[in-house]
């Protein structure tokens, strides 16, 4: 296949104001295209044009996998974009994939009822979309058994099971969305002290860097820890794209009044203003959001979460429309312009792993079911902004 020329690096050395000294160490001077500002940008595409594309991508990946796969946390990610471009279409044909995933695994989670383990619940998320689409009791039973387990019976007060940032895309939108469905707050409670964990205790200070915005992957990154090539902190791009889009998923489930509410919201705004600060210039994001000369080069599936968190945060008004409209809108076109091939294979995603090294390099061809799951939410959710 054709590959692009792209402009390598990325992140705005006048951003670094935005972060914290820590984050900021001096290095070589990188590569970067110069971002632009916020309010330079092209126009959104019409619904329609986001809609064709949508399907483009979606299509694509499923005629290439005819077996649609595990439930594992990936594929699940897959699903649940997968589910939400089904909600935005109504088209059947994608409706009757994911059922058929579902039914396969009988509406199960890997590991079983008793497991705790974030990435198990993941699948918990379509299974849900599923039930909303079609109610029938025993497409829950796995999932609110597992979470019903961990808010009553199993070590209740045990809430360091998440202890990577990821964990908040898998297992946050499950404990809220079921609290709602049974209005049931311990669910939203128990969501919340597993969060409070990972945001403040884990490894100590926490995962969060509140004078930033932005998460550490986990313990093992935090300062002092793991360093780039050149003696900065490793911020990694889809971690932070995770935790992104757990928020988003969390916030649409809550409601206005619960308790914690207002942080998720606030956590999110704050995100999404330190991803816009360090946008490239072809509207996507490198996978070191802290070190633009560290492995520079576009990558898919944190631009993707990041366009997610940004359309969502723009509807729901957490930030000014105005400013942040040209954020979604280069990174939607950068998306469409750089990573989707004619045939609609989704490009430039980093396969899995935990860091910027992982899965190198990420090129033209580079795949994953998550990364393209990821890039159905965001074009649903901007479709969500746009015209007809």
């Amino acid at each position: 296949m054709r590959r692009r020329r792209l402009l390598a690096g990325g992140a705005a050395l006048a951003a670094a104001a935005s972060f914290r000294p820590a984050l900021t160490t001096p290095a070589q001077a990188a590569p970067a295209a110069v971002p632009p500002r916020l309010g330079d940008a092209p126009p959104l595409p019409s619904r329609s044009e986001v809609v064709a594309v949508l399907r483009r991508v979606a299509d694509h990946w499923i005629a290439a996998h005819p077996d649609p796969g595990d439930n594992g946390w990936a594929n699940a990610t897959f699903f649940s974009g997968l589910l939400a471009l089904h909600r935005l279409t109504g088209d059947a044909r994608h409706l009757a994939y994911a059922r058929s995933w579902a039914e396969r695994h009988a509406y199960g989670l890997n590991g079983g009822v008793t497991t705790r383990h974030a990435d198990n619940h993941c699948a918990g998320q379509a299974y849900l979309d599923l039930y909303e689409i079609e109610p029938e009791d025993r497409k829950l039973t796995a999932i609110e058994t597992s979470l019903h387990r961990m808010v009553q019976t199993d070590q209740p007060d045990k809430n360091d099971d998440w202890w990577w940032d990821d964990a908040l895309h898998m297992a946050m939108p499950p404990f809220a969305r079921l609290g709602a469905l049974r209005g049931d707050a311990r669910y939203w409670q128990k969501l919340y002290s597993l969060y409070d964990h990972t945001k403040r205790a884990e490894g100590g200070p926490g995962l969060y860097d509140a004078a930033t915005g932005l998460w550490y992957r986990d313990a093992r990154f935090l300062p002092g820890g793991i360093l780039s090539p050149a003696g900065r902190p490793v911020v990694w791009s889809r971690g932070n794209g995770w935790v992104a889009g757990g928020h988003v998923k969390t916030l649409k489930a809550l409601p206005s009044t619960e308790r914690h509410t207002a942080e998720y919201r606030d956590a999110l705004t704050r995100l999404v203003r330190a991803v816009a600060a360090v946008q490239r210039g072809d509207g996507l994001w490198n996978v070191d959001l802290a070190d633009a000369t560290h492995l520079p080069g576009p990558e898919t599936s944190a631009t993707s979460f990041f366009l997610y968190g940004t359309s969502y945060a723009v509807g729901a008004r957490l930030v000014d429309r105005d400013t942040f409209l040209p954020v979604v809108a280069r990174a939607w076109n950068g998306l469409v312009a750089e990573a989707v091939h004619p045939d609609g294979f989704l490009g430039y995603v980093q396969n899995v792993g935990d860091r910027p090294e992982s899965s190198q390099p990420v090129t033209y061809d580079s795949t994953a079911d998550f990364g393209v799951g990821a890039f159905l939410l965001a074009g649903t959710e901007l479709a969500r902004l746009t015209t007809h």
